[in-house]
């Protein structure tokens, strides 16, 4: 699958404005000269600067920008909300015009046929602002409650047709300019939370995994979640026109899957879907990791928390082939307790082996959060920052947010949408966010690009010699990055996917400066 298996209304001249207000970040390698750098580059920053207070270039600028790789980001809640609709339509679902929950029919009592909501400008319009944050502002419900409800409302319109949901997201993604995405699917959706209740939990996790794995029972569900796949595959080849003449865009955008766990469910299932998504990263190279997901401060979720992290830190010596990214820290004061924002970002590393951390958010408030910051940035865990997500769901924006903290204590970050279909984004909305708030340079910019293909799960070497900087390995220091490789280097990348989507950025960087400078 190696290229298979997208607006809130804070707008550019806002915060442009907002900008204005905000004192600049001084990130820790500001002006010092960098391996890998161009002499066009210089050039190009001082553009950026030059348009920085003029949203409409500013906006055409970073849509051009390459900006590698989504290393955050749930399908269901990626793909366009108007397509929701017209998939619910298309599959004769029922939209209840009270609670706008999608269901199958017949269309009862306020249930009103999901093709009203085509056809009908206003119900679609109740709909749209429903289904994600279009025009929401907070009240009687936070942003925190309507985020997470809209899971529940469009969820019966969001799994039948996951290859034409991804083919809308890839399309989006290669129009502005991304290369990789990683992507968070239910594996053999219902079976593990059926296996699990015919199971039951046993605190002994090494006779509760040989109960799973006997008589095959995991590897069917790794069997259904594979099939599921190829058929997701299927569709999106046929709807992008995958090998033709005819193929889309999206076609050139390589897609990993994550095998989301769902954090709030009992501990036997999450035992077994934990379970189920490292067997997965172990037989099949399409799937790459295991992550939490759902609301971090479910009840059950914090209840759970350290026996979550204890299974994962159980499971992964088992398992050396999947990888861990967890939805970390996406909590603030108010939100929960004080004592659960002392650890979770340090649990999900030290114990639940994470190596990247969604949101990250209450770094700050953890223990000894300056040791946590010197661990993350020695042990390079990234930070997966989806701005925008951060500021609906937990009210946290400008320089109340960590992404300033983490990037001045050297530890990686990436931008990241999370949700786009959701919050009405897309990634161009993140690095014009990103770019304004915290005055970034084209080099800080470039480099969280850079950053979030280093960081991806795609199997192979890095075209980096090491995650401190962007002097490239010795097989290719002997050409311009992105240029037509030769001899060792050309054997590497062929050898790498993870090196070869980073040369392939490295020239359309090179494209991108060029063409830069060739229309100012």
């Amino acid at each position: 699958m190696a290229s298979m298996i997208s607006l809130r209304r804070t707008t550019t001249a806002a915060l442009v404005a907002c900008a204005a207000l905000l004192a600049p970040l001084a990130p820790a390698r500001a002006g010092a000269p960098l391996p890998g750098g161009r002499p066009m580059e210089g050039r190009v920053s001082a553009y950026l600067d030059g348009i920085r207070q003029d949203p409409a270039r500013l906006d055409a600028f970073l849509r051009a920008l390459p900006k590698g790789g989504d290393l955050h980001n749930h399908l269901s809640g990626a793909v366009s909300t108007e397509l929701l609709i017209q998939l619910a339509a298309e599959d004769e679902l029922c939209i209840d015009s009270g609670t706008f929950v999608s269901a199958t029919g017949p269309c009862e009592g306020t249930a009103r046929p999901a093709k009203d909501a085509v056809t009908d400008q206003e119900f679609r319009a109740q709909v749209i602002r429903a289904w994600s944050m279009q025009d929401f502002t907070p009240g009687e419900e936070s942003g925190h409650d309507h985020f997470f409800a809209t899971f529940g409302k469009f969820g019966e319109a969001s799994w039948r047709h996951p290859g034409r949901m991804l083919a809308e997201v890839t399309d989006t993604m290669a129009a502005q300019h991304q290369t990789y995405l990683e992507t968070m699917l239910t594996p053999a959706f219902g079976g593990p939370a059926a296996l699990a209740a015919k199971v039951g939990f046993d605190p002994d996790f090494t006779a509760l995994r040989e109960k799973l794995l006997a008589d095959g029972q995991v590897q069917r569900l790794v069997d259904q979640a594979r099939a599921d796949l190829d058929h997701a595959t299927a569709e999106y080849q046929d709807t992008e026109q995958c090998g033709t003449k005819q193929a889309r865009p999206g076609c050139a955008v390589t897609v990993r899957v994550q095998s989301q766990v769902s954090r709030a469910a009992g501990p036997a299932r999450v035992f077994t879907e934990l379970l189920l998504g490292m067997e997965l990263a172990s037989q099949d190279e399409r799937f790459v990791a295991v992550n939490l997901v759902q609301p971090e401060d479910h009840r059950a979720a914090l209840d759970n928390y350290n026996l979550q992290m204890r299974m994962l830190d159980f499971l992964h010596p088992f398992y050396p082939n999947a990888h861990i990214s967890l939805h970390a820290g996406e909590l603030v004061p108010g939100l929960v307790k004080p004592e659960d924002l002392r650890f979770h970002i340090r649990q999900a590393v030290l114990t639940g082996h994470a190596e990247r951390i969604g949101h990250g958010v209450d770094v700050a408030q953890e223990d000894d959060s300056a040791e946590l910051l010197r661990t993350l940035a020695e042990r390079k865990v990234l930070i997966e920052v989806p701005l925008t997500s951060n500021e609906q769901i937990l009210q946290v924006s400008g320089q109340d947010h960590p992404f300033p903290l983490y990037r001045k204590n050297g530890v990686p970050t990436a931008l990241s949408t999370d949700d786009p279909g959701v919050e009405r984004i897309d990634i161009t909305h993140e690095y014009v966010r990103a770019a304004l708030t915290y005055r970034l340079s084209y080099r800080d910019l470039k480099d969280l690009a850079r950053t979030s293909l280093e960081y991806g799960f795609v199997a192979g070497r890095s075209l980096w010699k090491d995650r401190d900087g962007y002097l490239p390995v010795a097989e290719c220091q002997d050409r311009p990055l992105g240029t037509t490789p030769t001899g060792a280097c050309a054997a590497l990348l062929r050898e790498n996917p993870k090196a070869a989507l980073e040369w392939r950025m490295e020239g359309a960087f090179r494209d991108f400066e060029q063409a830069v400078l060739r229309g100012k």
